[in-house]
């Protein structure tokens, strides 16, 4: 009970000893929807270890992502701030150096710091951990030995079918004995462009899980069943890591933390602010405290973590940091919430976008700022099947009203949903009298978050990299920043 005392209660946390600090591991999924896995309802794929992970653990069913874009969402988690304070808000920006972040807070109370596979945060905070193994500089490839044996993968060579995990277990074994460490361990899975034949049993497309705003063809449906092979993948590896804990007895004294950095790479899904883009699958296991099983329906955010593990490990916290500590919900998930609402937003990725949304643990409100632009997904989307598809049924008239909020011209500048009610976001409310007070109150509290974060909207745009129907590159690639009038001029963005 000492032990459980020491660590939840924040009088109490600056004496933890070393010996008591938990070892620190994060595995983070890269572009996996909150609900495209075993523990959060989908039996369609194959996610054992997953399973196993959550039965002997923690889960999150509100855990919302500061932004649905891969480098400014990872940028704010390891800040511990939001993305447009970290100055790397758009889609491959570096992550300044001159940013705090929670790691070298872990090192400079005793951790040994480490990360492998995808890195995406730029040059300048490299030295906040003692090794990295990133893809760019060490590669990776499938398992082979004992992993190779499971009969998971085809036989492949080295390069193919990318996972970014291959590094994992090496940096394991790497660790320096007799002082706790920090592992922060970050996949390619389950990112396009997608590959035929990586598992031995692939998941076949007339078992899939089609969202009601996508058209529900074969095609769509074997674009599906690749990104679920990617998600097996990558459940594959994270049993390897929870193997390789326990093989070198450290698991029960290990607090694990598996998550994503935004959602599903589907139209409608990566980028956008629904909750198929912002929210995550967010497990914890770490047996001193967190009861197997549990379940905690408590609103958290990105900017959480941060403080929370910094507040576990008995490390100083930072000012700068956005987030505030959910670590006492791990031992108690029923307890006061820690936040009322959360807060996310969109900027260019691929395509420009200015918008920002509120969520509660009911409803969300979306400010669409940018209403004369498109809600155009990711380029790498729009080269997929499912995007083509829905714009030849766009081209037909033949789309459906959930399957054309993509197209909606102009878009709303306001969206009101009742998350609960309505999971998939399809009924806007913003219009609905009833909704008045609500719409009135979340609206109220972005105006608020926003003024107290220095949250402004861009005097000039930024032109896209790529066209909005093709995914092609396109003459502005420099991506210049201009005026909306000479956006209007180029013919980049409706009047």
């Amino acid at each position: 009970m000492l032990r459980l005392f020491l660590i939840i209660s924040a009088s109490c946390i600056a004496g933890i000893s070393a010996a008591q600090r938990p070892n620190i591991v994060l595995i983070i999924a890269d572009d996996l929807a909150w609900d495209d896995s075993g523990p959060y309802g989908n039996d369609r794929v194959r996610t054992p270890n997953l399973d196993r992970l959550a039965a002997e653990g923690m889960k999150f069913t509100r855990a919302i992502l500061t932004a649905s874009s891969c480098s400014p969402s990872r940028a704010s988690i390891i800040t511990g701030r939001y993305p447009h304070r970290t100055g790397a808000e758009e889609l491959h920006w570096p992550v300044p150096g001159q940013q705090v972040t929670f790691v070298e807070k872990l090192r400079a109370a005793g951790y040994w710091t480490a990360a492998a596979g995808k890195w995406h945060l730029g040059d300048e905070i490299r030295d906040r951990f003692d090794l990295i193994r990133d893809v760019d500089t060490s590669g990776f490839q499938l398992p082979s030995g004992k992993a190779g044996e499971a009969g998971v993968f085809k036989e492949t060579t080295k390069g193919d079918a990318k996972s970014g995990c291959a590094d994992w277990i090496p940096l394991i074994k790497a660790r320096p004995k007799g002082k706790p460490f920090f592992l922060w361990l970050a996949a390619l899975d389950p990112h396009r462009p997608y590959e035929e034949g990586i598992l031995v049993q692939p998941h076949l497309p007339p078992a899939v899980r089609v969202a009601p705003y996508h058209p529900d063809t074969f095609g769509v449906r074997r674009e599906y069943a690749l990104y679920y092979d990617e998600i097996s993948r990558l459940d594959h590896f994270t049993g390897l890591v929870i193997r390789e804990l326990k093989d070198q007895d450290i698991l029960e004294e290990t607090l694990v933390i598996f998550f994503s950095d935004n959602g599903r790479p589907f139209p409608r899904d990566k980028t956008s602010l629904y909750d198929s883009g912002i929210r995550t699958p967010f497990i914890v296991r770490y047996p001193p405290v967190v009861k197997a099983g549990s379940v905690c329906d408590r609103l958290i955010s990105g900017v959480d973590i941060a403080p929370t593990l910094l507040e576990i490990a008995g490390a100083q916290g930072s000012s700068t940091f956005d987030g505030v500590s959910f670590a006492r919900l791990l031992g108690t998930p029923r307890g006061l919430p820690v936040r009322s609402y959360a807060f996310a937003e969109k900027n260019w990725h691929d395509y420009e976008d200015h918008s920002r949304a509120v969520r509660g643990e009911k409803f969300k409100y979306i400010r669409n700022y940018y209403d004369d632009l498109p809600a155009t997904p990711p380029a790498d989307a729009v080269r997929g099947v499912t995007y083509k598809a829905l714009c030849k049924l766009h081209e037909s008239a033949d789309l459906s009203a959930t399957e054309g909020q993509l197209f909606w011209d102009p878009r709303p500048s306001e969206e009101l949903y009742d998350c609960s009610g309505d999971p998939h976001e399809l009924k806007n409310l913003a219009n609905d009298p009833v909704h008045g007070k609500t719409l009135g109150l979340m609206r109220d509290a972005l105006q608020k978050w926003e003024r107290d974060t220095g949250d402004l909207v861009p005097e000039l745009r930024t032109a896209d990299e790529f066209d909005r129907r093709e995914g092609k590159p396109t003459p502005a690639r420099i991506r210049p920043r201009w005026s909306k009038k000479k956006m209007v001029e180029a013919g980049l963005t409706a009047p």
